[in-house]
């Protein structure tokens, strides 16, 4: 009796790991529920407007750049890197990271974090200035945060001072000056208080223009940044589905329904329509009711695995133009 117990929970849990493959992913959305509580506190901190996962085009190569979260407040821009990283970290004598999880006796290399923000930087004045705004001077820094209470590193003096570390973030409070790189010159004192405000107003409009990735929230206020690919199911909710494009709709909210307390077998998606007369916001929402057995087909940021979330797992989708 109980090896068939046994052979039973074997065999769901195998089938729910190939068929039901519905819970939220622990590498994907620790990262990006990393970048978004680090933006929410940024905000906090320096009365400023953070836009997360930015996909800003690269002149030179002719791709995109993905930046965490670009910091805006009234008198800087900050590029923002997030490192979620848990372990034991050293720094190479070329600036790469060596991080060894506690317990794993495995290590992982990753490219100097600070050598790529300050490229993500170069990449997003370059894109400011095509879209017609040229920076002062000073103006645009860029910072490495690191906000994972697992990290350990043996001698913090080993990061330049762009490394904010964990430790470093918890200390930080909110104060009078509105700066995080501590930039504070005379440049907008005076008559170009003007300019100031004007560099902060079309800052604030590229950046909210700008391409990002696709949000998807699930269950349990997690987030994952990616792409949305389709949906997959029955052939009679999939063409309930059809108008939900990225070229029509900017935004999904799915709401369950149940009778008696039993788990919902339809859901209602409410979508609103993209109007782009005004900057992409939303419009009127409409309603589509579907089985809950309905799957999102969905390509997280940094991962070349297509991953599937039911639909009865998600909260809301955000999709970019």
């Amino acid at each position: 009796m109980w090896v068939q117990i046994l052979c039973g929970l074997v065999i769901y849990k195998i089938c729910k790991k190939l068929f039901y493959d519905d819970d939220v992913l622990d590498v994907e959305t620790s990262d990006s529920n990393a970048i978004f509580s680090v933006a929410a506190r940024l905000e906090k901190l320096y009365k400023g407007k953070a836009y997360v996962g930015l996909r800003i085009p690269d002149p030179d190569t002719g791709s995109r750049q993905n930046i965490d979260i670009v910091l805006i407040t009234k008198g800087e821009a900050v590029v923002i890197s997030v490192k979620n990283l848990s372990g034991f970290v050293t720094v190479n004598e070329d600036g790469s990271w060596v991080c060894e999880a506690v317990g794993r006796h495995r290590s992982a290399v990753h490219p100097d974090p600070v050598a790529e923000a300050k490229k993500q930087a170069s990449i997003l004045e370059s894109y400011l200035e095509q879209r017609g705004v040229a920076l002062p001077e000073g103006y645009l820094s860029y910072k490495v945060i690191i906000p994972n209470p697992k990290f350990r590193v043996i001698n913090a003096s080993y990061f330049p001072p762009e490394v904010i570390s964990y430790d470093q973030w918890m200390l930080m409070k909110s104060e009078s000056k509105s700066t995080l790189s501590g930039w504070i010159k005379g440049a907008f004192r005076g008559d170009k208080k003007e300019m100031q405000e004007s560099i902060h107003q079309q800052l604030n409009f590229i950046l909210s223009t700008a391409p990002i990735w696709d949000r998807l929230e699930v269950k349990g206020n997690k987030y994952v940044l990616g792409e949305f690919l389709e949906f997959k199911g029955k052939q009679e909710d999939i063409q309930a589905l059809r108008y939900i494009k990225r070229s029509k709709v900017s935004r999904l909210v799915v709401q369950k329904t149940s009778m008696f307390g039993l788990a919902p077998s339809r859901l209602q998606v409410l979508y609103s329509s993209r109007d782009y007369r005004s900057e992409g916001a939303a419009s009127e929402w409409n309603e589509v009711t579907v089985r809950s057995s309905t799957e999102v087909l969905f390509q997280p940021a940094n991962s070349t695995k297509v991953r599937k979330f039911k639909l009865s797992s998600v909260t809301s989708m955000s999709l970019s133009a």
